[in-house]
């Protein structure tokens, strides 16, 4: 099995898991070691999953001002989360590869390995909803058939973005790549970069 082969059963237990209950209050229940890549992939996957959940929430019109406020605050620590576990797992890829003689000729990529396991944990969930929406009993056969059309694109992009993540790791892995990691720094969460914060 390669990595993305295991990445995406993972995701996709994490996803099946969430959905038994479909709640956004549901405590995660992480079968895996807690030092471990795949519990770092299940935790990445179960954040993308309730934050999808968020973000169809707080798009209700008819939401109470109120909450939709504190659900924007718990879209914010769920994005800080999600930023801090992707570097989590860039770390990972650091420790697994630092061994690893580069190339004179080396390359660097675009981004990093984790960042684009980022894309495939989004990607995971894109296919789980719009599956749901091509078999919905309740829709017409044109939206059924739209979003059909809609699933077999995500699932050849599946493929061709695990292929892809796949080939990076073995270049990185033979040294005609290398990874540098550059943290978000996002300035708008910390009180000393955010002016209307400091300002107060």
């Amino acid at each position: 099995m390669t990595f993305t082969e295991e990445c995406n059963r993972i995701f996709n237990q994490a996803i099946a898991d969430y959905h038994v209950k479909d709640d956004i209050d549901t405590p995660i229940n992480n079968p895996y070691n807690r030092d471990s890549i795949e519990n770092r992939l299940y935790l990445k996957c179960w954040i993308d999953t309730v934050q999808w959940h968020f973000e169809d929430i707080i798009r209700d019109p008819h939401i109470n001002p109120v909450e939709a406020l504190q659900l924007k605050r718990r879209i914010d620590r769920s994005n800080q989360d999600r930023t801090d576990l992707v570097e989590q797992i860039d770390s990972y890829f650091r420790q697994k590869y630092s061994d690893v003689k580069v190339l004179p000729d080396a390359r660097i990529n675009t981004e990093s390995p984790a960042w684009a396991v980022d894309r495939l944990s989004i990607l995971a969930l894109k296919i789980y909803h719009m599956k749901e929406q091509a078999e919905r009993t309740d829709a017409t056969p044109e939206h059924r058939e739209k979003c059909d059309g809609k699933l077999r694109v995500l699932l050849e992009q599946q493929v061709d973005l695990g292929t892809a993540i796949d080939q990076l790791l073995e270049d990185i892995e033979a040294g005609r790549k290398y990874m540098k990691v550059y943290r978000q720094m996002k300035m708008y969460n910390d009180p000393a970069t955010n002016p209307v914060l400091y300002k107060k």
